[in-house]
């Protein structure tokens, strides 16, 4: 197989967008910002409640490997459907983007998954999520020429819950190790963080590249600072990435601190997705061997692309933009 830039592991997720108001959230119990997974009960109620939507594929691993084919990367991407008419949308819209995607769909059990998504008026996302098929990915569907081909496996922490999961995720890890290739994990929610603390910190403790925002780092060494937090996963990981919404982004390479801005004059729409294309943009320079500050301003073009519309897929040309500021 010929070389690529990156292979995402996560959850293949179908998005259902819609823009609702903070009583919507309380009217259901919904914790604003925040990601909970449900169940299909729980999931066919408050999808029949929700106002007019918009249906997007998405998976937040599966949204970084859309940013980087946007940016003019090449990729692949592992993670587990039904054989039902989600998953064939699913697989349409990752693989016409050129994002190779091989996986085989599972024939029996649950669905593909949805993302039920509560957008409100400042642009937070309250994310609902029934995993359904994705919870279902193994071992023997990482394709260890796919890994042995990438110059960075990304792991979506979304996806470290089912014990199959993360044995499918230690064998990437050892793939791409065992070929000399570097492996990046996001973090994904402070939820995810809460539930798997001491795993995430052991599994840090075995990556190249980490990717978190302020509440989760903060939440993983359980300190009440950022500038503590700095200091743990420093010890910890090679390269940290840490954003901070409009604050910007912080680059940890052992000593060297790199501190990006965020673009500035962007309308906030949607924040869905934010970090999943910083970290599109941030991959496709580390990959192309740019210095560490312009792949940090990468990640902060394809970021503000993405808080700028509904969905947290690139709906400008990445590429064109980066060259318009960065050259």
């Amino acid at each position: 197989m010929h070389e690529i830039d990156v292979v995402g592991i996560g959850n293949a997720i179908v998005d259902v967008l819609c823009q609702a108001d903070d009583r919507f959230l309380d009217r259901h119990g919904l914790t604003k910002g925040a990601m909970m997974l449900v169940d299909a009960e729980q999931a066919g109620r408050l999808y029949a409640a929700m106002p007019p939507g918009v249906e997007i594929s998405g998976g937040s691993a599966a949204n970084t490997m859309a940013g980087i084919a946007s940016i003019g990367g090449s990729g692949a991407f592992i993670g587990k459907v039904r054989d039902d008419q989600l998953g064939e949308v699913f697989a349409h819209d990752i693989r016409s983007i050129g994002i190779s995607f091989m996986t085989p769909p599972a024939l029996e059990g649950p669905p593909t998954g949805r993302c039920l998504i509560m957008v409100t008026p400042d642009g937070q996302r309250t994310m609902n999520t029934l995993l359904g098929a994705a919870n279902d990915l193994t071992p023997d569907d990482v394709n260890p020429a796919v890994i042995g081909a990438a110059k960075v496996t990304y792991l979506e922490g979304y996806l470290w819950d089912p014990p199959a999961a993360k044995a499918a995720f230690r064998k990437a890890l050892e793939i791409a190790h065992g070929a000399g290739r570097k492996v990046a994990l996001t973090l994904s929610d402070s939820f995810c963080v809460d539930r798997h603390r001491d795993e995430f910190r052991a599994l840090v403790d075995q990556v190249d590249i980490v990717f978190a925002n302020e509440a989760e780092i903060l939440s993983l060494y359980q300190v009440g600072t950022f500038d503590e937090a700095l200091h743990a996963v420093r010890r910890a990981v090679t390269l940290a990435v840490l954003t901070r919404s409009e604050q910007g982004s912080v680059i940890l390479d052992g000593d060297d601190v790199h501190v990006i801005g965020a673009e500035r004059g962007v309308t906030v729409i949607d924040t869905t997705g934010a970090g999943d294309l910083y970290a599109a943009g941030f991959l496709s320079g580390l990959t192309r061997g740019r210095p560490l500050a312009e792949c940090g301003r990468m990640g902060a073009i394809a970021a503000a692309e993405a808080i700028s519309h509904m969905g947290a897929r690139p709906q400008a040309d990445l590429a064109a933009l980066v060259a318009e500021k960065l050259g």
